[in-house]
């Protein structure tokens, strides 16, 4: 059973044909009427991201849409830069903060993407699914939650206390509290018994692991665009094997190491993609909630349901396991099309209200 991820615009839902696209380029936004010829992103990214996520192909795609893609010089000021129409950034520190902040204050013209004080919000696994749990999502297509999840600051002595008082089943998921990027932010455990908690290092979350047939849907989202790919996760765990196993399991980066579950041949019931609709509502109300225009959910289904969903993990744009990673990996090859659009749309918004 060969089932495809899916392209999902919360409006104006046709994809444009595939003859199009090969052809001429099409662009559904006029050339921007702006200061210049082109519409100016200025961009602070890691070595290493400029590498993976500006490759000459959408350079070559945005320049011949109007768009121009330029360097922040981080030795100079932001200010003095430019002009630019969108700041597209993923630096970290206080000190970028700050400059992103202040320049934002005083270029309220500028689309900063995205805002630095709602990207930190992502960075503690705290209050990154705080505002799914708030949303309490259900409609007659499916209800959106969050695992049963503690957190737990310090003293790992005080874990299994803690998780029995809190009513979380075992076995638990382990993650780190911070999730900054790093490669051990994104390392998980499973601890199986009560005794073994004790073997975690605290600060961290502790979610209450949901069988979900072993696959996540991975939810990307670009302004008003959502791409759904299947990846494998972590196996079912059964009644018996919780009276066998014990000890904690350490994991590494289970959503970007595992393999692609587009094209395996699994139960339709785990297959199934969550419901366009609900993806619609839940991507549109968590870009208001969070202030974001580019993020990824990680979302499972309850295994033996059909229309019971988690999120477990928000991610922003533009890490390796988002974006540029679909696109390094074949994954996404309308990517270099749907982010240029997207940004046109930005800068037509900045002319219409310029306009009013």
């Amino acid at each position: 059973m060969g089932l495809q991820g899916q392209i999902i615009p919360y409006k104006n839902g046709e994809k444009e044909d595939n003859d199009e696209r090969e052809g001429k380029e099409i662009s559904p936004f006029p050339p921007p009427p702006l200061h210049s010829k082109f519409a100016v992103v200025g961009y602070a990214l890691t070595s290493k991201k400029i590498k993976s996520f500006l490759k000459p192909k959408l350079e070559g795609l945005a320049r011949n849409k109007g768009i121009l893609f330029v360097a922040i010089d981080q030795n100079r000021p932001l200010s003095d830069q430019g002009p630019f129409d969108i700041v597209l950034h993923k630096l970290t520190g206080k000190e970028w903060r700050q400059i992103l902040e202040d320049y934002r204050r005083t270029h309220p013209e500028v689309t900063v993407l995205d805002p630095p004080d709602a990207i930190q919000h992502l960075h503690n696994r705290q209050s990154m699914l705080q505002c799914v749990a708030d949303m309490n999502l259900s409609n007659s297509y499916g209800k959106v939650g969050i695992p049963k999840q503690l957190v737990i600051k310090k003293d790992a002595s005080s874990i299994p206390g803690a998780v029995a008082k809190a009513g979380l089943m075992l076995p638990v998921v382990a993650k780190p509290l911070v999730a900054d990027g790093s490669a051990k932010s994104h390392e998980l455990s499973l601890a199986y018994d009560q005794q073994s908690l004790q073997k975690l290092e605290p600060p961290l979350v502790l979610q209450e692991f949901v069988n979900h047939g072993g696959v996540m849907f991975k939810v990307y989202i670009v302004g008003e665009t959502i791409k759904v790919v299947r990846r494998f996760s972590l196996p079912d765990v059964c009644k018996r094997e919780l009276s066998n196993i014990v000890g904690v399991f350490r994991f590494p980066r289970v959503s970007c190491a595992a393999a692609s579950a587009d094209n395996a041949d699994l139960d339709p019931g785990v297959a199934e993609l969550p419901p366009r609709p609900l993806l619609e509502k839940l991507a549109k109300e968590l870009c208001c909630l969070l202030g974001l225009r580019l993020f990824n959910l990680d979302i499972i289904r309850e295994h033996g349901t059909r229309d019971r969903f988690y999120v477990i993990d928000i991610n922003y744009f533009p890490g390796k396991s988002t974006f540029s990673f679909l696109f390094c990996y074949g994954k996404m090859p309308e990517y270099e099309h749907i982010f240029t659009d997207f940004l046109l749309s930005l800068v037509q918004n900045q002319y219409k209200k310029k306009s009013t």
